[in-house]
């Protein structure tokens, strides 16, 4: 049997809201999902996806509607 510990992290309140409500549309609870995380780092040795300071960010926020637009863009 695996045993577990406990792991007290401090983030922001609106961004563990967020993230509960995503994780939870994915069927998942936080844990579960820090979890997935972890597993994720030890199987790759190393944060599982690329981290850049060079990230463009969208001058406006994006909507649906402009995934939609990209998806449309293409078929044309």
């Amino acid at each position: 049997m695996n045993k577990t510990v406990n792991v007290t992290i401090r983030i922001e309140k609106e961004l563990k809201e967020e993230a509960e409500q995503l994780f939870s549309s994915l069927g998942m609870n936080l844990t579960t999902a820090i979890n997935v995380f972890l597993r994720q780092a030890v199987r790759n040795n190393g944060i599982p996806f690329d981290i850049s300071a060079n990230i463009k960010r969208p001058s406006k926020p994006q909507t649906k509607n402009d995934d939609l637009d990209d998806l449309e863009d293409l078929f044309q």
